[in-house]
C-alpha cells in the first residue's frame, strides 16, 4: 500500500531543512534537521534532513581546515593573512549559501525528489 503525502508540508519541512545552515554560527542549526528527522514520517523529507546534517558537518569540517591556518597565519601577519586570504573565505561564503538557495529552490520545484549536494561526503 502506498501512503500520499501533503506537498506543502513536504516542501516546508524539507526547505526547514536545508534553510537551517543560515543560523550555522550557532550549533542550534543543526537541531532544526535533527528534529526534523526524528518527528516526520515522510522518506523524502527525512531524505532532505540527513542530507542537510551531512552538509552541515561539511561546512564545518572545510570552515576549520581552512579558517584555522588562514587565522593563524593572519594572526602572525598582523592582519595581513586576512586580507591576503579574503577571496578564499569569500568563495566558501559563496559556495555555502549558494548551494543551500539551490537545495531550497530544489525543494520548492521538486518536492517530491530529496536534494544531494554535491561533492560532499556523507557520514549518515
Amino acid at each position: 500500500m502506498q501512503a500520499s503525502y501533503d506537498s506543502d508540508k513536504r516542501k516546508l519541512l524539507s526547505s526547514l531543512c536545508h534553510g537551517a545552515i543560515f543560523f550555522s554560527t550557532t550549533l542550534l542549526s543543526i537541531g532544526v534537521p535533527i528534529a526534523i528527522y526524528f518527528v516526520s514520517d515522510d522518506p523524502v523529507v527525512k531524505s532532505n534532513a540527513k542530507e542537510s546534517v551531512n552538509f552541515h558537518f561539511n561546512v564545518w569540517f572545510w570552515a576549520t581546515v581552512i579558517g584555522v591556518p588562514i587565522g593563524i597565519i593572519s594572526f602572525l601577519t598582523l592582519g595581513l593573512g586576512g586580507i591576503l586570504f579574503f577571496p578564499v573565505v569569500a568563495l566558501g561564503f559563496i559556495i555555502h549559501w549558494g548551494l543551500t538557495i539551490v537545495a531550497l529552490l530544489h525543494c520548492f520545484s521538486q518536492p517530491d525528489e530529496p536534494f544531494r549536494y554535491p561533492f560532499i561526503f556523507r557520514v549518515f
